[in-house]
């Protein structure tokens, strides 16, 4: 019976497909089997691989090595192939090799080895030799083979011997073949401890491509998927005064903010923000706040669009940690070369006011897996500022509880003072035993200062701590400058740290100076560490520059950092640019005065001097120049003359006014238009610089276009008047052509950092203190593709400016007072305190006031004061030649290293010679002198190495003449005297050869006298008879004739 044909059509049609399909599956699956039975485990030249194999039909086993790179290229360096018949399992042994590049060190044969990412060995089995690996099971088989780097791989041992020529060259350029570049991937953005005040201050740093092309690849293909992580220490002291303040800042080309962007809030949390591959900024809120008074680690890790971010905390013991995540809806973008990153406050944000601590960022790897465990590091554990922090406020609060809670019966006799009272009591006070048990019985220095404390609230109310710890200070520096030898410091030393405690920075400066240079004191690095760093958090000057000091040349635990030493110095140069522009009694001019300059020393005055005097009846008799001295001299507080601008002012108006002075007009104008000792008065200013510009003066015309700037609001007129003064060298008019490119305000120009650049480079190198100020921001911060980073001479100028600050002045002021008082111990105070802070003529004069006073201190401090401090007085761009003289004597002495280093005095003593002064060639002479040969260098610096071969009394006199020849009126007899000495020392040392050689050349002579004599003697009978002869024969042949 017959279906029904569709029907039918369909179940065969059906049929045929399943048939079909049944038959494709079992010729895969029943392809066959292959392995490899002793595969190698790294590229070798050549491999016996034994590779066991079986097949259902007619096939092709293939076995290739596949190599891939890191540009995502593959290529295949070995493939083999053979049949297989069907049949049982069978094992044939390939000898599978490796092309060279890929297993050796580049040689003289081998010009290129390759960097590979992967290496793979596999064998497939195929219908034919064409046919690639199957997707099924047993099919094929891969073995992934381990990589070396190419100059880790070993080198070939070449049958053939290379030709003498090439051989030559491969020898010679071995060593400058490449070599694996030693570079890490974590990156140390702070490695110590940075105070912050809270400002617009940070560390700033740069990032530059790694050097190997591997980890460079990783980096650029990471751009827009990022895979990274930072760490940073943060000690918050204060909450954060603005909206957000800096922790960890990124900043591109263009002033933003870029990824990784952190901040905290005035709330306390973290906030977060990167910028995404669109353009466009992200930004989130952790959940936990950071704590204040505490050492916090904060870690951020973004791995893709995933972000992570912790807190880590360590109070004592015990320990605190949360963590947030966060996911960002685009894909995150980081250049870490593009731009500068900054620890701390910038351009556009306050830092916080506290402490950072050590910051690591992580390139292209999260954090380690040691990140769980929670450590201070060693710096902070060393440092210890929360345990200062815990010791002093138990001390405040003991303090002020035993006061209030306690009564001390004090009977002031009538009329009493109480610095007076006060300074007994720290002087052994002989309290009863029952008043001792009052207040701290286990510390007498506690007792004493809760006395002080008592009585200042008996006498003033309610006193608060700071104001116990300013009287506490005076009283400190009254005892010290009534001493008599150093032994006072020992015994003062806890009062000026109670008086730190209390809240006065000074003492805080004081301490952390004598602890550092051991004066009276042990000394103790870290502890000095601690107390500059906690008065430069309170933005103490002084401290300020002691610690931009210690990180730019580094010491014995501080390794040098120019970035963090810059963030120091630019506090405190900009203060400077600030306090000039408000001067107070508490600020001096500068002056760099070395206590051996006896002619510097002679022209110092005061109110009651007699050169004061002279100089005040010059000017009232119209010598234009003592007005100008004195207004100088008293608005500037220059030349021992304490600061008095009003008295100054009168000065500039009687010089401007009776005795039509440029000079005087211009100072007299521009304090009429600043308001500073006068009223002000901006129409009678502009009269005078106008009739000081007729009379040629050059600060005149830059003033002057000030004025239309500041209220004419006219920039043409003013960039005219700058513009003409500028061409005559005036460095005020260049650094405001500076201002207006940088800020636009140029007329007809759009901002132009490059050319204020070059402005601001003119105006600092004529010395203009805000000039070097804004040429060191371009230099640490650099300008994209047009001037690079110079962190190394941004330091320098900041260092330069903040070395003008009228506080550092008045500390030397005090000092030059002090020593000529003849209190050489607060002279050294007033010293030691600017030369801790880096300021070279405090330097050599404490160096010159333990030379002078070495019978009042102990030898060991003498030699060790020396040492310290003329060396570091040396270090200087123009060090004296006296400080190069006598570090000169102790290296040749013995004492700077314990052994006799000729070289070195020998190249102290050429500096000073070079510098003109002749105890500096006396000094290598007397080397000579001594037996000592001078180094060729020294030699030839000198222009005397045509005298290395000659004889010593020869160099002796080129030296000594060379000394007498200075010009020095006291140094032109001991230097005849020398070389007088060594002519004779010469004559002596030839004498014996002198005389033998005149008694060899008299019997010389005498010999060939009698020798000459003796010839004579025979030949003049011989010519007596032939004269003889002749006269005969003449006479008889004129008888013939005639």
């Amino acid at each position: 019976m017959m279906g029904d044909p569709p029907k039918i059509f369909y179940r065969l049609c059906l049929r045929v497909i399943i048939s079909m399909s049944l038959t494709e599956c079992l010729s895969r699956s029943s392809a066959g089997n292959v392995a490899f039975l002793d595969a190698p485990d790294a590229p070798v030249s050549t491999w016996n691989l034994p590779v066991k194999y079986s097949c259902f039909q007619a096939s092709a086993v293939h076995v290739q090595v596949l190599v891939s790179f890191d540009t995502g290229s593959t290529s295949v360096v070995f493939h083999k192939y053979w049949t297989c018949d069907p049949g049982r399992a069978r094992t044939r042994v390939v000898s599978v090799n490796f092309p060279d590049w890929l297993v050796y060190r580049p040689d003289w044969i081998i010009r290129g080895s390759d960097w590979v990412l992967s290496c793979l060995l596999r064998a497939w089995i195929g219908p034919d030799e064409s046919t690639g690996p199957g997707r099924f099971p047993g099919t094929s088989v891969t073995v992934p083979l381990d990589i070396h780097s190419p100059l880790s791989r070993p080198f070939k041992q070449h049958q053939l011997c290379a030709k003498w020529d090439t051989d030559l060259l491969w020898r010679v350029r071995r060593d400058d073949s490449p070599q694996c570049l030693e570079e890490n991937e974590v990156v140390s953005l702070l490695s110590t401890i940075y105070a912050c005040t809270g400002e617009r201050y940070g560390i700033i740093k740069t990032l530059r491509p790694f050097r190997s092309e591997v980890l460079e690849g990783l980096r650029t293909k990471s751009i827009y998927y990022p895979w990274f992580a930072v760490s940073l220490w943060v000690l918050v002291e204060k909450p954060c005064s603005d909206h957000l303040c800096g922790l960890l800042l990124h900043i591109d080309a263009e002033n933003n903010y870029a990824t990784p962007t952190i901040f905290l809030t005035d709330a306390g949390k973290i906030h977060v923000q990167v910028h995404g591959d669109a353009g466009h900024s992200s930004a989130f809120l952790s959940s936990f706040k950071v704590p204040l008074h505490r050492w916090c680690r904060i870690s951020l890790e973004i791995l893709g669009r995933v972000a992570k971010i912790s807190i880590a905390c360590m109070e004592g013991q015990r320990k605190y940690s949360s963590t947030a995540e966060h996911v960002f809806g685009k894909n995150v973008m980081l250049d870490d070369t593009h731009g500068y990153f900054v620890i701390g406050g910038g351009k556009f944000i306050q830092g916080i006011e506290g402490y950072y601590g050590p910051a690591t960022y992580y390139r292209i790897q999260g954090l380690p897996a040691d990140q769980a465990e929670i450590h201070l590091p060693p710096i902070i554990s060393k440092v210890n500022i929360t345990g200062w922090f815990q010791s002093c406020e138990n001390f405040k609060s003991e303090l002020f509880l035993s006061v209030t809670d306690h009564s001390l019966t004090v009977k002031r006799p009538p009329g009493s003072c109480l610095d007076t009272y006060t300074e007994l009591l720290l002087n052994h006070s002989n309290a009863n035993s029952a008043e001792q048990c009052v207040l701290f019985e286990t510390n007498p220095h506690r007792r004493q200062v809760a006395r002080l404390t008592k009585l200042v609230s008996q006498k003033y109310g309610r006193v608060s701590a700071s104001a116990v710890g300013r009287i506490l200070y005076a009283l400190v520096v009254r005892k010290i400058g009534a001493a008599h030898s150093l032994d006072v410091i020992t015994r003062m030393m806890p009062f000026l740290l109670r008086s730190g405690c209390l809240g006065d920075d000074r003492a805080l400066h004081l301490s952390s100076v004598l602890y550092s240079s051991g004066f009276g004191v042990r000394r103790q690095p870290y502890k000095a560490w601690l107390l500059s760093l906690l008065s430069a958090r309170k933005d103490w000057r002084l401290a300020l520059l002691r610690l931009g000091h210690m990180h730019h040349v580094g010491d014995l635990e501080v390794t040098p950092d120019r970035d963090l030493s810059y963030a120091y110095y630019v506090n405190i140069a900009r203060q400077t640019s600030t306090d000039q522009k408000n001067p107070s009694p508490q600020q001096t001019f500068v002056e760099l005065i070395r206590l051996n300059d006896e002619e510097t020393l002679k022209a110092q005055t005061n109110e009651n001097d007699d050169l004061f005097h002279w100089l005040k009846l010059q000017a009232r008799s119209g010598v234009a120049e003592a007005e100008q001295a004195m207004g100088r001299m008293l608005f500037w507080g220059q030349q021992g003359v304490s600061p008095d601008i009003q008295t100054a002012v009168k000065h500039y108006e009687r010089g401007a006014t009776k005795l039509n002075d440029p000079v005087s007009m211009y100072d007299y104008a521009i304090v009429l238009l600043t308001g500073q000792g006068v009223p002000k008065d901006v129409q009678r200013a502009v009269m005078f610089l106008k009739k000081a510009i007729e009379q040629g003066s050059v600060p005149a015309i830059t003033a002057l276009g000030w004025y239309y700037e500041q209220y004419e609001k006219d920039y043409e007129k003013a960039v005219h008047l700058w513009e003409e003064a500028e061409a005559k060298g005036h460095p005020d008019a260049a650094m405001n052509l500076g201002v207006f490119y940088s800020q636009g305000l140029y007329p007809g120009q759009a901002a132009d950092q490059f050319e204020a650049y070059k402005y601001y480079l003119k105006s600092a190198q004529r010395g203009h203190l805000n000039g070097g100020i804004e040429l060191a921001d371009v230099w640490i911060h650099g300008i994209p593709s047009r001037v690079a980073r110079r962190p190394a001479d941004a330091v320098l100028w900041v260092k330069w400016a903040s070395e003008q600050n009228g506080y550092l002045g008045t500390v030397l002021r005090n000092g030059l007072n002090a020593y000529f008082r003849g209190n050489w111990i607060m002279s050294l105070i007033y010293y030691l305190s600017a030369a801790e802070s880096g300021f070279e003529a405090a330097q050599f004069n404490v160096a010159y006031l333990c030379e002078l006073n070495s019978g009042s201190l102990d030898p060991v401090l003498v030699t060790r004061c020396m040492l310290r401090y003329y060396n570091m007085s040396i270090q200087a761009q123009d060090p004296a030649a006296y400080a190069l003289i006598r570090m000169g004597d102790l290296f040749y002495g013995e004492q700077a290293l314990g052994r006799k280093e000729v070289s070195d005095a020998a190249e102290l003593y050429k500096q000073a010679a070079l510098k003109n002064e002749p105890q500096g060639w006396y000094n290598l002479g007397l080397l000579v002198q001594s037996g000592e040969s001078l180094p060729f260098s020294v030699l030839s610096e000198l222009n005397l190495l045509h005298l290395h071969l000659t004889d010593r009394q020869t160099l002796l006199s080129a030296l000594f003449q060379r000394c007498r020849e200075t010009n020095s009126s006291d140094a032109y007899l001991p230097c005849t005297l020398a070389l007088f000495s060594t002519h004779l020392q010469s004559l002596q040392l030839h004498q014996d050869t002198a005389i033998k050689l005149i008694a060899t050349i008299s019997a010389a002579v005498g010999a060939l006298s009698f020798v000459f004599g003796l010839i004579k003697w025979r030949t003049a009978p011989l010519n007596q008879t032939s004269r003889s002869q002749t006269s005969a024969s003449s006479q008889n042949q004129e008888e013939e004739e005639s």
